[in-house]
């Protein structure tokens, strides 16, 4: 199925046949980003630059240097979505989901199902056992929390007033299989 959505280069299809994913981030690929997570609207500009800086680390480190892994989901050769994960460094089995994002005007078709699942996957085969996510308790949010509902997450812990007055941060874990 074709959809239309504005790409780096423009106007472009999104054919469901055409969805790859990737593994690795090349030079120059943190701005893409930096462009997807702006895009989608409710990211403030140190969240941004978070998300880069991480893109950055597993660039200039490479993806077995850096404790941020990246899967890139892409339509033809733009990237629309990502997922950053990393093991959760003295801890048995544990993972923590740094970042899942797909483009601004493509949400709802599938994309990050299919960033997830395939990042449990992977997580699974380097013997994770339990992913963590944490999450704004914003209204602009809300679809996300109902993504790691529907997934299979259930709320472990809310810090009220983390990230600032009437902002908890609320955290998810899933038991993976």
């Amino acid at each position: 199925m074709k959809r239309k959505y504005y790409g780096a280069k423009g106007v472009a299809s999104l054919d469901d046949r055409n969805l790859s994913l990737r593994f690795d981030l090349t030079r120059g690929e943190n701005k893409w980003i930096r462009d997807i997570t702006e895009s989608v609207g409710v990211f403030n500009r140190d969240e941004i630059n978070i998300a880069e800086e991480l893109a950055i680390d597993n660039i200039e480190k490479g993806a077995a240097g850096s404790e941020y892994q990246f899967i890139l989901c892409e339509n033809g050769s733009d990237i629309i979505g990502y997922t950053c994960y990393g093991y959760t460094r003295g801890t048995k089995d544990s993972y923590d989901l740094f970042w899942i994002v797909v483009r601004g005007g493509l949400r709802d078709m599938g994309i990050g199902k299919k960033l997830i699942a395939e990042t449990e996957k992977v997580i699974l085969e380097q013997g994770g056992k339990k992913l963590y996510v944490e999450t704004s308790s914003k209204k602009s949010y809300y679809n996300s929390r109902q993504f790691y509902l529907k997934r299979g997450y259930m709320e472990e812990a809310v810090f009220k007033d983390f990230y600032d007055d009437g902002d908890d941060k609320i955290v998810y874990r899933k038991n993976l299989k």
